[in-house]
């Protein structure tokens, strides 16, 4: 069985059966670490796999590789995905965008791309709705840290995604 965070959720078996059941929540962490600001979304998940997240949310680094991620886009019931979005907003600048939205608004993603054809593979009845949040990038060249503005972003990211996943999981017992 395959778990992440230590959750008990098989994410390689999906199941379209939603009635009775959690909603099953991924957040996917975009970018390349070996380019500063553009590995934002691999940093935020790193942050929220610190935290205590509820059971049937999985923070996964899919990196610069949203085809390996496949198999978890078609187990989550929705998606979350953090990248460097660049929009024109002063850098550290935070984004919330529909996938199908975000290139009709100007807005691009680094690594949209990828997780939009992804997500063409699966089969319509098992497409997850997929939210970008985006961040305004500083630097985008070689380093392993982020921006002081980028990383600045990351605890408040981290705090909106936690308030997501909150809201979209039902009380216990339910």
């Amino acid at each position: 069985m395959s778990t992440v965070n230590g959750r008990g959720d098989d994410p390689l078996r999906a199941n379209p059966s939603r009635r009775g059941r959690r909603s099953r929540i991924l957040i996917a962490g975009l970018g390349n670490l070996l380019l500063r600001d553009d590995g934002v979304g691999v940093h935020v998940v790193q942050a929220l796999q610190r935290t205590s997240l509820p059971k049937g949310v999985l923070a996964v680094e899919v990196g610069t590789a949203p085809l390996d991620a496949l198999h978890l886009l078609e187990w989550a019931d929705e998606v979350h995905a953090i990248d460097a979005v660049e929009a024109g907003g002063p850098p550290g600048s935070l984004y919330r965008l529909d996938l199908n939205e975000a290139e009709e608004e100007g807005r691009v993603s680094l690594h949209e791309l990828g997780l939009r054809s992804a997500c063409r593979l699966l089969p319509p009845e098992r497409r997850p709705p997929v939210t970008v949040w985006g961040v305004e990038p500083e630097r985008i060249d070689f380093g392993l840290e982020l921006s002081p503005s980028v990383q600045q972003s990351v605890p408040e990211l981290v705090r909106m995604l936690q308030a997501r996943v909150e809201a979209g999981q039902p009380e216990s017992g339910v």
